[in-house]
């Protein structure tokens, strides 16, 4: 009776994704960021081994689909609503809720930076390219060098908070909100960054693609250096 059942439906790209990144986490929090494969994240999460091959041939194209899975969560309740300041706060928190989502393995990720310089180069570029999406869906323009040194302002608010965020045992994260709260104050004084304007232009810098994270077969993935 069994053969007659039609086979099961394979999982969405988005819910594949989602469940090999949370997997490939969990590994990394008790085994390491340099440790981590993700044949064992795939195999862990009990998905498809040729599937996680195609979608995921590099821990890059982890952490570049990582990234804009936060991305996607800071910016699906984007709101015209307060100010350019509380827009920002608003976004960047929920971004860090896909973060805290997956505390212990993040916290693996970035303590193993320091020994892990294209890593570090790699997310430096990634995070950038994200600030400038927050930044225009907050109404703040990023074009041109004014608009890159708001790209920049704002990667410094996020790496103040994360930093905020590694120490904060707290449930509710209040010192992480209090820092990025204090940091934006800081931002706003300094130069005036966070004045509003028409979002325009492309977003500063671009972020490495897919394919150049998955490189030709002869580089090293640059997450796994």
């Amino acid at each position: 009776m069994s053969d007659s059942l039609p086979p099961p439906t394979p999982p969405d790209d988005r819910a594949f994704d989602e469940a090999l990144i949370a997997a490939a986490f969990r590994l990394a929090a008790t085994e390491g960021w340099r440790n981590l494969r993700i044949a064992a994240a795939a195999r862990a999460a009990g998905l498809a081994l040729d599937r996680a091959r195609l979608r995921f041939p590099t821990r890059g194209v982890l952490l570049i689909r990582f990234g804009r899975m936060a991305d996607a969560a800071s910016l699906a309740e984007a709101t015209e609503e307060g100010t350019v300041r509380d827009r920002l706060f608003g976004l960047l928190m929920r971004r860090l809720d896909a973060f805290q989502a997956n505390r212990e393995g993040v916290l693996a990720l970035l303590e193993s930076l320091p020994c892990r310089p294209r890593t570090a180069l790699f997310l430096a570029v990634l995070t950038e390219a994200s600030m400038s999406w927050i930044l225009g869906a907050a109404g703040v323009g990023t074009s041109g060098l004014t608009g890159k040194l708001r790209v920049k302002g704002l990667t410094a608010v996020w790496v103040w908070t994360l930093r905020a965020w590694q120490r904060d045992q707290t449930e509710d994260l209040a010192p992480t909100m209090a820092a990025l709260d204090t940091a934006l104050a800081r931002a706003e004084r300094a130069a005036g960054w966070l004045a509003s304007l028409p979002f325009a232009g492309r977003p500063a810098p671009k972020a490495p693609t897919e394919e150049e994270a998955k490189g030709d077969g002869k580089e090293e993935d640059p997450a796994a250096s």
